[in-house]
């Protein structure tokens, strides 16, 4: 058994991996990156990027489909899923290439196989140990299931759902969170018929009530099936499809089950735990500086309690390598990262709900909500949804909430409208470029300042 050393040594090479490795190389240290698939981890190969690539080719179907409401004469003849698997493995490929080169440019030590944390700041590979002056921990997740569902078969998980080489005709969507909504939005836009099942009260139920809302009325226009406050209880399958009972004594039957029940912290036969680090649930447990209960151990992204989102390991990775490099950067305020469900139309928000503003502020808490129908380029892009500001007592805005196609892109203002702790008085008198979507933010801070133009009173 041999040793290797360096600066640092990262477990996992995912968005917060990565990241980490790239910026601790620019400030000057060695890097070793361990990583026992493909550089880029989930989100690059089967999350974000290929679930996005299908999004859009499912806007593309809708364009086609109703382009005579724009006074365009198009017909959608079908889908060519092999055409869209293509589309689809082609952005990955790029972006893969393109990290693989930053890799090379940065000098970073990429080590393939499965790395077992064995204490201190080691970690061992096939018979070969490899020790940093500092260790980042990053395996990030894996699509969980519930107790006595086994996946396989016609009952699949999101990475599956990705490598389809048919559309089915029917499916039920176990879970009506970001993964399951965006699924059944791509699925109903291919022309499937499509029911998700909630066991919780509402779709997204981690979003504003507000937002679970104008999502609702909006699945309902697309005929997208969905059942909240219902739990599941079984699934059976055969050659012909898979039937799924819920505790109603419903039973729906589907070509697919699609499990979309969240993520789990892949966390399990790393020796995380045998090595003694602190855990619970499955989980890494670190203080706000992202340090594990072992010196110069760190751990980000998905396996660290909190929203399980690529840009937060990404933002985390690249925390954890300047405070390495003693930097002292400004620890990351979990309610300032920005939120995208990327459904037709997309649901975007940061900061606090509504609900939790008022746990923290009482009932002072203000709110605001713009609607869509008074946005020109909302109606040009025939888009309904709306803006929802929520107000601190004698304080800033503490929470935006957006539903609408393309509301995405307006996440980035609204992230440092919060992060600046922005009054809506510092927001009114900047200026929105007409017409945009992002004059939808500067109209709800425009009526929250006492200043309302294209509102009604």
């Amino acid at each position: 058994m041999t040793d290797a050393g360096a600066d640092l040594v990262i477990l996992g090479g995912g968005s917060g991996g990565y990241a980490a490795a790239f910026r601790a190389a620019e400030l000057g240290q060695s890097v070793v990156l361990v990583e026992k698939d493909k550089l880029g981890g989930t989100c690059l190969h089967r999350g974000c990027i290929p679930t996005k690539a299908l999004l859009h080719a499912a806007e593309v179907a809708d364009t086609a489909r109703d382009g005579e409401q724009f006074g365009v004469k198009t017909t959608l003849e079908g889908v060519d899923i092999a055409g869209v698997n293509k589309y689809k493995d082609t952005i990955i490929s790029r972006l893969y290439k393109g990290l693989q080169g930053l890799a090379k440019a940065h000098q970073v030590t990429l080590v393939e196989g499965t790395g077992t944390y064995v204490g201190g700041t080691t970690v061992e590979v096939d018979g070969r140990r490899y020790t940093g002056k500092n260790l980042i921990l990053a395996t990030g997740s894996y699509s969980r299931t519930l107790p006595g569902l086994e996946l396989g078969g016609r009952i699949i998980a999101s990475e599956d759902a990705l490598s389809l080489d048919y559309i089915p005709e029917k499916v039920v969507v176990l879970g009506g969170g970001v993964i399951g909504v965006e699924f059944a939005s791509v699925w109903a836009s291919f022309g499937v018929d499509v029911t998700i099942v909630e066991a919780l009260p509402r779709l997204v139920p981690n979003e504003d009530e507000f937002a679970s809302k104008q999502l609702e009325r909006a699945f309902r226009r697309r005929k997208i099936g969905f059942k909240t406050g219902v739990k599941f209880t079984g699934a059976k399958q055969d050659a012909n499809g898979v039937s799924v009972s819920l505790e109603t004594g419903e039973t729906l039957e589907a070509d697919l089950l699609l499990v979309a029940v969240g993520r789990g912290p892949n966390t399990a036969g790393h020796g995380y735990e045998e090595a003694g680090v602190r855990m619970e649930r499955g989980f890494v447990l670190t203080d706000d500086r992202l340090r594990t209960n072992i010196p110069n151990v760190y751990a980000v992204g998905d396996i660290v309690p909190g929203l399980q989102l690529a840009h937060r390991g990404f933002a985390q990775g690249i925390f954890v390598a300047e405070e390495i490099a003693g930097q002292n950067p400004r620890a990351i305020d979990e309610a300032g990262i920005p939120r995208v469900t990327y459904s037709h139309p997309e649901v975007a928000s940061v900061g606090l709900t509504e609900a939790a503003a008022k746990d923290k502020y009482g009932s002072g808490v203000t709110t605001f909500t713009y609607d869509l129908a008074g946005n020109g380029k909302s109606q040009i892009l025939k888009t309904s949804g709306a803006v929802k500001l929520v107000k601190a007592p004698d304080g800033p805005v503490v929470g935006l909430h957006l539903v609408g196609d393309r509301v995405g892109e307006l996440i980035g203002e609204a992230q440092l409208i919060y992060n600046w702790e922005a009054f809506p008085e510092d927001v009114a008198p900047l200026i929105h470029a007409h017409p945009t979507q992002t004059e939808a933010l500067g109209e709800a801070h425009l009526a929250l300042a006492g200043k309302p133009l294209h509102v009604h009173s």
